[in-house]
C-alpha cells in the first residue's frame, strides 16, 4: 500500500509577525510573482493600459527563478487535456501568441515537432488523441467574440515503421506515433528577459526584485500590501522593516506559493471557508551523452500513464527534449514531496498547516543520481539503445498541484474577488478592489503565458 502524501495548508502572516501598516504609495495594478505568467500579465497591462501604473514584485533577486526556469522549455501543441478545459484553450492560443512574440522580439526558438510514441496496447489512446485534434478550434482574441474554425493542432498518425524513418533509434516495439508539427522549444530565460524589458521600458511599469510580500489586507477601494526585503542566500528570513503599498487591483501569480495570500484573507471570514491546499511534485531532469539517439531531430514523448480517469495522468512521462544547442535531456519524472512537520502534528494527518514550511520544496532542488536508473528504464521502453552510463543528473523542477496523487485532472484555476468580501459591514462582496488569484499554473503554463495574460487583462478586469 502506497504511503499517503501530505499537502500544505499555509497562510501568509499566520504567525502575526507583521502588524498592519498604513500605505505610503499607491499603484493601479500590483502583480505578485515574476515568473513567466506574472511577467506576461504585467506586460499586457503596461501595453494596453499605459495611463495606469503597474508594479511587479518578485521575491528572488531575478525573475523566473522557480517553475519558469526549471522545465522542459517546450512550446506545447495543445492536445492532451479535456476539450473544455482552460489548459487546452490557453495552450492553443498561447502557442500562437508565443511564436509570434519570439519572431517579433528575436527570442530564440525552434519548431522541432514532437512524436508521441505508443506500444501495442497504447494505440487506441493515440487514435483517440488524433480524433480529438480534429475537433479543436483555434481561439482568437477574446475581445473579438469569434473563433477561427481552422486546424488548431496539426497532427497525423504514423505507423511504427514511418516513425522509425524519422527517428531510427526508436524501439521496434513502437507500433504507432502521433506527429505534432507545431510543437517546439524556446529559450525561456531570453523570453523572460525580453518581457521584463518590455515592462521596464514601457514608461508605466516597474519590476522590483528582492521584495517579499508578507501581508495583504482588504481596503475599501483596493488592497494594502506590505512588503519586506526578501532573504537572500545565507539569510534566515525576511527583514522586519517593511514598506506598505495601496494597490487598486492585486494579481497574485506566485506559482508555488499561490494559495497563501488567499488563505490569509479567508482566515478572517465567518464561517471560515476551507483553505486551499497545495501539493508538490518534483521532476528531475538528466542530460544525456551516449548511444541510442543518433541524429535525433524531434521531441520524443511516451504515451502518458493514464489513471482511473481519461485525463487522470499527472505527468506527460519521462520524455526526450532538445535545447537550442542540440543537447539532449530526459525528464521530468515525477516524485511527490511533502513538508516536514516542524511542530506537533497528527502523524496520520493528510495536510500540514505550518507557515514555516512554506518553502520546504527548496530543499529538494538538487538533482540526485538516485532517480537516474528509474528514468533510464522508462526511456528504454521507447529508446532501447540509451545507456545508464550516458545519463547524468542535471536539474530539478517543482510543479504546483491542486490535488494529491491519483486525484485526476486538475485545470488552471482563476479566482476573481473584491475586497468588499473581506471587509463586511455595508460593503458587499461585489464591491471594492479586484484581486485575481492564479492557482495550479503548471505545464503548459509557459506555452500559455501570453494567453493567460490576455484572458486576465481582457476578460477578468474592467476596461478603462
Amino acid at each position: 500500500m502506497s504511503r499517503t502524501i501530505r499537502g500544505l495548508n499555509a497562510a501568509l502572516n499566520s504567525s502575526g509577525r507583521y502588524p498592519f501598516k498604513n500605505p505610503e504609495l499607491e499603484v493601479d495594478y500590483l502583480v505578485i510573482g515574476g515568473g513567466v505568467v506574472g511577467l506576461a500579465i504585467a506586460r499586457a497591462l503596461t501595453l494596453n493600459r499605459p495611463e495606469k501604473s503597474v508594479y511587479l514584485v518578485e521575491r528572488h533577486s531575478r525573475v523566473g527563478e522557480e517553475t519558469s526556469s526549471r522545465n522542459s522549455e517546450v512550446i506545447h501543441g495543445g492536445f492532451y487535456y479535456p476539450e473544455s478545459s482552460l489548459k487546452i484553450r490557453l495552450c492553443i492560443r498561447g502557442r500562437h501568441l508565443l511564436y509570434k512574440y519570439c519572431e517579433d522580439h528575436a527570442v530564440p526558438y525552434k519548431k522541432t515537432g514532437k512524436l508521441v510514441v505508443g506500444l501495442e496496447h497504447q494505440q487506441a489512446y493515440l487514435k483517440n488523441l488524433l480524433a480529438k485534434t480534429k475537433t479543436l478550434q483555434r481561439p482568437t482574441q477574446p475581445s473579438s467574440g469569434t473563433d477561427t474554425y481552422a486546424p488548431a493542432v496539426p497532427a497525423k498518425l504514423l505507423t511504427g515503421e514511418e516513425a522509425r524513418e524519422l527517428e531510427p533509434d526508436l524501439s521496434p516495439d513502437i507500433k504507432l506515433a502521433l506527429l505534432s508539427s507545431e510543437t517546439g522549444i524556446v529559450d525561456s530565460h531570453t523570453l523572460m528577459e525580453s518581457m521584463e524589458r518590455d515592462i521596464s521600458e514601457s514608461g508605466s511599469g516597474s519590476v522590483v526584485c528582492g521584495t517579499n510580500v508578507v501581508r495583504v489586507d482588504p481596503a475599501k477601494d483596493g488592497w494594502v500590501v506590505q512588503m519586506s526585503t526578501a532573504p537572500q542566500d545565507g539569510q534566515e528570513g525576511a527583514t522586519s522593516e517593511t514598506d506598505s503599498v495601496f494597490a487598486k487591483t492585486l494579481i497574485n501569480s506566485t506559482g508555488l506559493s499561490g494559495p497563501f495570500v488567499l488563505n490569509s484573507l479567508r482566515r478572517g471570514l465567518k464561517p471560515q471557508p476551507k483553505p486551499v491546499v497545495m501539493w508538490y511534485a518534483k521532476g528531475s531532469y538528466a542530460s544525456y551523452r551516449g548511444p541510442g539517439v543518433s541524429n535525433v531531430k524531434h521531441l520524443l514523448y511516451p504515451v502518458p500513464e493514464i489513471g482511473a480517469k481519461q485525463h487522470g495522468f499527472t505527468s506527460l512521462g519521462t520524455h526526450l527534449t532538445l535545447d537550442l544547442g542540440g543537447n539532449i535531456k530526459f525528464g521530468p519524472d515525477i516524485e511527490w514531496i511533502e513538508p516536514k512537520a516542524l511542530h506537533d502534528v497528527d502523524p496520520k494527518a493528510t495536510v500540514i498547516s505550518d507557515e514555516e514550511a512554506i518553502d520546504f520544496w527548496a530543499d529538494h532542488l538538487v538533482a540526485s543520481s538516485e532517480q537516474v536508473p528509474s528514468m533510464c528504464a522508462a526511456v528504454q521502453k521507447y529508446l532501447p539503445g540509451v545507456t545508464l552510463e550516458g545519463l547524468q543528473p542535471d536539474y530539478v523542477g517543482i510543479r504546483p498541484k491542486l490535488g494529491p496523487p491519483e486525484s485526476g485532472f486538475q485545470d488552471f484555476v482563476f479566482i476573481k474577488e473584491r475586497s468588499g468580501k473581506y471587509l463586511g459591514g455595508p460593503m458587499s462582496e461585489d464591491e471594492g478592489g479586484i484581486m485575481i488569484t492564479l492557482l495550479g499554473i503548471e505545464s503548459p503554463g509557459l506555452t500559455s503565458s501570453l494567453a493567460i495574460a490576455e484572458m486576465v487583462e481582457q476578460e477578468m478586469l474592467p476596461s478603462t
